[in-house]
């Protein structure tokens, strides 16, 4: 297996949030999820929230619907929703992204980020500490992996002539006790194609379960400081998060903690080609998505897979493989010695 650094080189992930002005009517969707596709991202994020900066009359459709109606239409995009860990219920959560995972033949993520309008929605008690916050994500993170691991990859037996479909000895409970839920299992979804939706994670300090971290910071500097912090603790995959307006876009908002880039196409592939060196790849947050997506398009991509520096995604791969991260052994088969 090639060094540490030459995978990040040559497994530098480009990923692109597609959520804009937070309604998608379903044309929309479609012709951004192509055109992200056809470019060559190796990712697209769907934003979600159950109180959205910007409303919309009637509302809108949650994030993991949106990825799987996008599903069966794309064949290299990794679709990464945006759902939130706590106070969801997480026998169901990981039960949708598994199905997500099947919709999309082995290429979804899953945003696990916090939203503090689901407990006023759902007339739950809010989480007050960063404490709260973090066992809820860690505890709904790991019962997800457990449920996905209830079934071993040869459970489903599919013996037509003998009238056997499933082994029942491989499958597992999942046995979760924590502070606020418990779950026995095992999963109503047969383990995913990946084994392990990939889990994506903001500005974490610890693995707990997540795959790929999502830093950034105001500066540079900073942005590259979170990226070492996050790979020292432990985090397999780590990304910057970037808003950008391209030369003709409105500037990117103040209002987030993100890297703020405005130029031309030829300084943000200069950027991206430095943030490389250090980084496992980014995402970008354009400013004007419909005005910004064609300009990234026809000009940003291209030259960083001319380069090298980025990989086009080939139908068939899966988003493990696409960010270099392996296929997870089944934990309950890994103890049994099977």
């Amino acid at each position: 297996m090639a060094s540490e650094s030459a995978d990040r080189t040559t497994l530098f992930a480009v990923g692109i949030e597609l959520d804009g002005a937070a309604f998608h009517p379903a044309d929309t969707l479609r012709k951004r999820v192509h055109a992200a596709e056809n470019a060559g991202f190796t990712f697209a994020t769907f934003d979600d929230s159950l109180a959205p900066a910007v409303a919309v009359p009637g509302g809108r459709i949650d994030a993991v619907t949106r990825a799987a109606f996008v599903a069966p239409r794309t064949s290299t995009l990794g679709l990464v929703p945006v759902a939130a860990p706590t106070y969801a219920e997480p026998f169901h959560l990981s039960s949708q992204l598994a199905t997500l995972d099947y919709a999309s033949r082995g290429r979804a993520g899953w945003l696990a980020a916090d939203d503090p309008a689901t407990a006023r929605a759902w007339g739950a008690r809010e989480l007050r500490t960063e404490d709260e916050i973090r066992r809820e994500r860690v505890d709904s993170i790991e019962v997800a992996r457990r449920l996905w691991d209830s079934w071993e990859d040869d459970a489903v037996v599919r013996d037509y002539a003998a009238g056997k479909f499933l082994n029942r000895d491989k499958l597992h409970y999942a046995d979760f006790i924590g502070a606020s839920f418990a779950v026995k299992g095992p999963a109503i979804v047969p383990r995913p194609p990946q084994g392990q939706v990939v889990v994506f994670a903001y500005e974490t300090t610890g693995s707990d379960g997540v795959d790929v971290a999502l830093v950034s910071g105001a500066t540079v500097p900073d942005a590259l400081a979170a990226v070492d912090q996050a790979r020292t603790s432990g985090v397999p995959r780590v990304l910057v998060d970037i808003d950008i307006a391209l030369v003709d876009s409105p500037p990117p908002s103040n209002s987030t903690a993100r890297l703020h880039f405005s130029g031309s196409t030829a300084d943000l592939t200069t950027l991206l080609t430095d943030l490389a060196a250090r980084a496992d790849g980014v995402r970008l947050h354009p400013a004007a998505i419909d005005e910004d997506l064609p300009a990234l398009s026809r000009y940003v991509l291209p030259a960083l897979l001319r380069s090298g520096l980025a990989h086009r995604p080939v139908p068939g791969s899966t988003l493990r493989a696409n960010l270099g991260l392996p296929r997870p052994v089944n934990r309950f088969a890994k103890e049994l010695n099977r």
